[in-house]
């Protein structure tokens, strides 16, 4: 489907610095390319909006893209390194990835990015590169331009409103909750990231000092912060789905779950896909998202170009095209996928900003102030050291 601004995305696209004839030269080179495009392939909209993607790019500007699905970014981040340890330093097989957190982080320490290139770009001229901003750090690692922003995302609760009419409101309230419905509630395995960041969500609400979490982890930082976290979830645990002994894969298999009414309460990192389940059939219409009363973990979602990427011009264009205005009203369409936008809405202009202001709403379609206050990703250090710990933890 094309927005009804689609005739200005190609003057969008070639506008603004670098200079005209700097990008041309990059779109030069890119034409006939095929950009193997390495993304997280658990949802089904997700990978048709990247298909979408690609139809758009090779229709527009000869490069086509090739989805490499992902059960895990680490799995890509693990080609380049062994792509970079034999000696493999052009014609790699790994051409953009959507990376965070520590995944990014590794990346980056170990010169395996390509750029910066964020700059290079066009349609960057639409986002707020501030530093300090959204789009200029990822879990408190500054960007630097070696990773270009696509989505916004954020963590939420989904229950079924009319199984659960009073859902907890903070994340130790979860404890009493379960208490009281035992079995009616669990996480993703840790190992997945939805499980990782319902840890996260939990240690930013009960640490003693939150703003720790913003520096690199240490034995000592770990040991104070940590410590509510686990006495919180050590009383938890045995009022989960078969009491903690079990955890559902990912995200999709807990949202069937829900729909199967086995569970009352699911989680997401993505406030459309609530409504959109509902949409396909996959929940019932009374499904709602929630919030703690003190919000949720956010970020922004980055797709990054490896140092020897084969064709790093087309997944320059690629990155590009996802920034165009008209792309992330299509994106944000609760129709298509229904992730929030990544522009600075001050920069558009009033064609663009009519186009999100016409896009359909649904009742389980939260508004950004439904979502509540957004609380900023730990340090990825964090991440490896509580999922590594909670592994520990549950097989004692």
């Amino acid at each position: 489907m094309r927005l009804p601004f689609a005739a200005t995305a190609l003057a969008l696209t070639l506008s603004a610095t670098p200079a005209l004839a700097d990008w041309s030269e990059t779109l030069a080179a890119a034409r006939g390319q095929t950009v193997y495009f390495n993304a997280w392939g658990g949802d089904a909209r997700t990978n048709a909006f990247i298909d979408w993607v690609g139809q758009q790019t090779e229709a527009r500007f000869g490069v086509s893209v090739q989805q490499v699905k992902l059960s895990d970014t680490a799995e890509a981040v693990t080609r380049v390194l062994s792509e970079k340890a034999a000696g493999q330093d052009s014609d790699g097989s790994v051409d953009l990835i959507w990376i965070n957190g520590p995944n990014f982080l590794a990346m980056k320490a170990q010169g395996l990015l390509h750029g910066p290139f964020v700059s290079d770009l066009p349609n960057a001229r639409y986002l707020d590169l501030t530093t300090g901003s959204a789009a200029t750090t990822d879990f408190t690692v500054p960007v630097e331009g070696m990773e270009s922003p696509w989505r916004l995302a954020k963590f939420v609760f989904v229950t079924d409103s009319a199984r659960v009419t009073t859902p907890p409101t903070s994340m130790a309230a979860f404890a009493d909750w379960a208490a009281a419905h035992p079995g009616r509630m669990t996480h993703p395995d840790a190992s997945n990231f939805m499980g990782a960041t319902f840890l996260k969500q939990a240690l930013v609400e009960l640490a003693p000092d939150p703003s720790a979490l913003q520096a690199p982890v240490t034995d000592a930082t770990y040991a104070t912060q940590t410590a509510p976290l686990w006495d919180w979830y050590e009383t938890l645990r045995p009022n989960l789905w078969r009491q903690g002994t079990a955890f559902p894969e990912n995200q999709s298999v807990q949202q069937q779950m829900l729909n199967d009414a086995e569970i009352d309460i699911a989680m997401s990192f993505d406030p459309a896909s609530t409504a959109a389940a509902i949409d396909q059939g996959l929940l019932p219409d009374t499904a709602r998202v929630f919030v703690p009363e003190g919000g949720t973990i956010g970020n922004v979602s980055f797709v990054a170009i490896p140092y020897n990427a084969a064709h790093s011009a087309g997944a320059e264009v690629v990155a590009n095209f996802l920034l165009a205005p008209e792309t992330q009203a299509h994106m944000q369409n609760i129709e298509v996928l229904g992730s929030f936008s990544v522009l600075d809405p001050a920069k558009l202009d009033d064609t663009a900003r009519a186009a999100f202001d016409a896009l359909p709403s649904a009742p389980a379609l939260p508004t950004l102030a439904d979502l509540g206050p957004t609380l900023l990703e730990p340090h990825p250090s964090w991440t490896t050291r509580l999922t590594e710990d909670w592994a520990r933890r549950i097989t004692r």
